[in-house]
């Protein structure tokens, strides 16, 4: 049921928007990693920036990896296989982007896992300042080239065999026809 004011979210069974909206919850929890950064110098380590802290591992940790996993076990090489030359570049480069996304949520992790604990209250500001830019940087190549590129290249096929795995990596039952 949908009320007034609220749109039904994509689902398995539209995978690229799917996808795109996950780029949206990415944004979010960059906007949150912000407001936290602003927040610990005035206010430290208390409960409000230890449950921020907290809430943004759990999103990077769990929905954030299966987003990237998504890409790279079942996105990408659909598209390499379409032989297509503009999805063979965008696919390396995106792979690379992700090498360096993973790197900037490794370091960044260590500050964030330190607050959520309670045991400091700081991060580096060059460390949040580079993961959010970096991340807005990746999504925007995403919405613009991928995303339709994939819905270019993928067949109908390929696109429910994309939502049936993202649905099983999430431990969600796929869609039934209706």
């Amino acid at each position: 049921m949908i009320f007034p004011g609220m749109s039904d979210a994509p689902g398995f069974d539209d995978p690229l928007e799917m996808l795109r909206a996950c780029h949206g919850r990415i944004q979010s929890q960059c906007a949150t990693l912000e407001k936290l950064r602003v927040h610990l110098p005035v206010h430290g380590c208390d409960l409000q920036a230890r449950q921020a802290a907290l809430a943004i591992l759990r999103y990077f940790d769990t929905a954030g990896r299966n987003h990237h996993q998504d890409e790279e076990q079942d996105l990408f090489p659909m598209l390499m296989s379409t032989s297509d030359a503009r999805a063979l570049r965008l696919v390396d480069f995106l792979l690379s982007r992700h090498v360096e996304l993973d790197a900037a949520w490794a370091a960044l992790r260590v500050d964030l896992t330190c607050i959520a604990e309670g045991t400091c209250a700081s991060m580096e500001n060059t460390k949040v300042s580079g993961f959010i830019a970096a991340y807005q940087s990746h999504i925007e190549t995403e919405n613009a080239e991928l995303l339709p590129l994939a819905k270019e290249l993928l067949s109908a096929e390929q696109a429910e065999r994309l939502g049936r795995a993202m649905s099983t990596r999430r431990g969600v039952i796929y869609p039934a026809p209706d």
